[in-house]
Order: C-alpha cells, then sequence, then structure tokens
C-alpha cells in the first residue's frame, strides 16, 4: 500500500512538472514561483503575506483588512469545503476584492461540506481574485518570516504565456503599503443602518429585535460579524463612511462610537480620520477601535505606528489581557502596530502579543476609551474575544448610570 500510495504521488508530481506553469508569482526581487492557476485570469500586484489559520479561508478572502496583499495560506488544503454566501465579511460587495491574490500548496478537491453551494476556483473567478497553487508554501512562508513580507505580482495565463520582464518591472516598481491609504477601496459611500444579528445552526442570523443603545460605527473596511455582534449586544448601529467627521458622527447623538479595522497605512488614512477620533474623545462618548481603528485611536492620542517585519496573520495567536491577567487565542490580520514606546502619559497598554511582544491594546485613563489590535468578532477564529463586545457595551451602561453586565459567561 505504501508503495503503491508513493508511486501515485510520484506520478502526480511527474504530471505536473510536465506542464506548462500557468500561473506564477514574482517578487520585487526578481524571483519567480511558478504554479498552476485558479480562478481569475490576469494580473495583480501586492504585498505577499502568510496567514497561518486553519479554517475561514473565506472570511479571510473577504476581509476588507487585506485590501492590497496577496494571501499564502500555510495550511495546505483550501477550497474544499467550498464556499457559500453566509462567511462573507466584507459590506461593501460593491467595491473590488480587497485581497490581490491567493497562494495555495494544494489542488482544490471537490467541495463536500452542507453549507457549500460553490467550487472556491469558480467564486475566485467572479470576485476577480487571482489564484495560484501547486507551490510550497512552507519556503515561502520561510522567505518572508527572513526577509519580510516582499511586494510582488501574481499572474494567471491559461496558455502559460507570461511577459516576464513586464511582470518583474511592475514588482520591483509597486511603491508598497508604507504611505497607502486604502480604505477609499473597501469603506461604505453611503451611510446605513445594520439590524442583522449572529448565525445560529438551523436557523442562520437573526435580526435585531430590541434597540436600546445608538452605535455610530465608522467604516474603515468594516467586517460584518463585528456589525452583528454589536447589534447582538442591543445596539442600533449606524454605519457611517471613512470621511465621516466629529460633526457628523455626534450629530446622531451616539451612546457610543466604534472606529473599525481596515487596509493600508493607519498614518495616510489618519491624516482625515484623526482629527473625527479626537473629537469624538473629547465629547466623552464610549470609543471602541479595533485593528486599524485601534491604530488610529492610539495616533489620535499622541502615539506612533510602524511597519512589522511579517505581520500578524492568523486564528491562532496568543494574546495577554492585563486588565484580567487572562490569556486569549485571538484571530490577527495587521501589517501595521502601535508603537508601545510611544504611548503617551495617560495612554495605558492593555493587551500584549505573546508571540513577539507587540502592542495589542491601549486604553485611555480617565475616559471611556479603548482598542484592540485584533478581531475579537473571530471572523474566522476562537470566540476566546468577545467579551470586548460586552465591555464597550458596560461603558455605555455606566455612562448612562445602569448596571454592567460581567464579561465573561
Amino acid at each position: 500500500m505504501t508503495d503503491t500510495t508513493a508511486a501515485g504521488a510520484s506520478a502526480q508530481l511527474d504530471v505536473w512538472a510536465e506542464k506548462k506553469p500557468t500561473a506564477l508569482l514574482v517578487l520585487a526581487d526578481g524571483t519567480v514561483i511558478e504554479g498552476h492557476g485558479l480562478g481569475a485570469t490576469g494580473s495583480a500586484v501586492g504585498e505577499v503575506c502568510f496567514n497561518t489559520a486553519m479554517t475561514g479561508y473565506q472570511e479571510i478572502l473577504t476581509d476588507p483588512s487585506y485590501a492590497g496583499q496577496i494571501i499564502t495560506f500555510t495550511f495546505p488544503h483550501i477550497g474544499n469545503i467550498g464556499v457559500n454566501d453566509e462567511d462573507i465579511e466584507t459590506v461593501n460587495m460593491a467595491s473590488a476584492s480587497g485581497v490581490r491574490g491567493c497562494v495555495l500548496k494544494a489542488d482544490i478537491t471537490t467541495p463536500s461540506n452542507w453549507r457549500s453551494t460553490r467550487h472556491l476556483d469558480a467564486w475566485l473567478k467572479a470576485r476577480g481574485i487571482v489564484g495560484l497553487a501547486g507551490i510550497d508554501t512552507r519556503a515561502l512562508t520561510a522567505l518572508i518570516r527572513e526577509k519580510g513580507m516582499p511586494n510582488a505580482v501574481i499572474a494567471h495565463s491559461p496558455d502559460g504565456v507570461f511577459d516576464l520582464p513586464a511582470l518583474k518591472a511592475e514588482a520591483a516598481a509597486w511603491p508598497g503599503l508604507v504611505g497607502m491609504d486604502l480604505v477609499p477601496m473597501v469603506t461604505s459611500s453611503q451611510s446605513f443602518v445594520w439590524d442583522e444579528t449572529t448565525w445560529t445552526l438551523g436557523e442562520g442570523y437573526g435580526r435585531q429585535t430590541a434597540r436600546k443603545y445608538r452605535v455610530v460605527a465608522v467604516d474603515f473596511g468594516v467586517k460584518r460579524n463585528i456589525l452583528r455582534l454589536l447589534a447582538a449586544a442591543g445596539a442600533e448601529v449606524i454605519v457611517l463612511p471613512s470621511t465621516a467627521t466629529a460633526d457628523e458622527v455626534l450629530a446622531l447623538k451616539p451612546d457610543g462610537v466604534f472606529l473599525s479595522n481596515g487596509p493600508g497605512d493607519p498614518a495616510e488614512t489618519g491624516k482625515y480620520a484623526v482629527p473625527m477620533i479626537q473629537g469624538v474623545i473629547a465629547s466623552g462618548v464610549p470609543t471602541f477601535g479595533i485593528c486599524l481603528g485601534h491604530q488610529m485611536l492610539a495616533l489620535a492620542v499622541g502615539a506612533k505606528t510602524m511597519k512589522m517585519h511579517q505581520g500578524h496573520h492568523g486564528a491562532n495567536h496568543p494574546v495577554k489581557d492585563f486588565t484580567t491577567n487572562k490569556v486569549e487565542i485571538t484571530s490577527m490580520n495587521h501589517g501595521f502596530a502601535v508603537d508601545r514606546d510611544s504611548l503617551p502619559k495617560g495612554v495605558v497598554e492593555t493587551h500584549v502579543s505573546l508571540f513577539d511582544g507587540s502592542n495589542c491594546g491601549i486604553a485611555v485613563e480617565g475616559k471611556p476609551v479603548f482598542s484592540v489590535q485584533y478581531h475579537p468578532e473571530a471572523s474566522p477564529g476562537p470566540q476566546d474575544s468577545h467579551y470586548l463586545f460586552t465591555r464597550f457595551m458596560n461603558l455605555i451602561r455606566e455612562k448612562k448610570g445602569e448596571a454592567k453586565l460581567p464579561e465573561r459567561a
């Protein structure tokens, strides 16, 4: 049996070797990685990162925070459970796909899951996402860990014909994410009210029936499950575009303000978002930020942000909450971070990564303002951090003189 299996695997590799490559990943330093294409044809330029999550590839591929990036999945079997219409995280379906491309180890097999409605390959085509499979993703991940996230072009041509010099030139010329404001690609174009709540087996997503508080969510690339959890916590959720001013936010008389996740360089987006955040903080309204919202809140209170070497992308990142001394396993997706050494007096570090010690949360002393770097909505990822939504709502309750709820069950 062993010999037969080995022979079969060897034969498959021989078949692949004989095939002309139909997809390339061309790095900015001129390195060319060959594979076979899937998804959309054509090419896209972006920053290559790796994601260590073992589940939730559809949520990852629709997370607006990945705008401008090419995702390498370290888990070898991606796409085998298909895709569906429920596990989409982007709110703005009219915008171009945030992620620029994806890199897989193994071919996608026939979907096997009761929730599947479409093959991942067909879904990638419909979303305009270029894919590449059949490469050693472990080697690519090791390269990223050693040298940092490279700029690259991912290209798919079914006939295997590529203009390699042009692809190399495009990869080398792309300036990278530092200094890029990518939020306009993914934010909503107008305000709207969100009332969908969390998913239940056999029932699907629910609808909010009792709104007790009003939360204004500023959309820098917000994920649907964040809005669902806010709605499930009893909030009337009003979503505003990223360009909203403090006056526009406060005119809605919110009980709380949420600053969403999103892509790109926080310092660049912060040129127009930071004044809004500073106005909200000055008003005394409870404020909660996630990911890009966390980074820009830090900028608003006087801290600095920095580009990371390889970033944090996965659903298995341990974080310590200094406010409770508990450790939670979190979902992360960021290539920039708050410089912990730049935190000014009156701003405390509340969470830290146990992988590399980088900052993962802050709070402003004497004000109902806090934020975290990771994704507590758990799409994908564990639900260890759901308590943060209760923490946010408790700030609202406290402001109204109401009793707080336990953060954890």
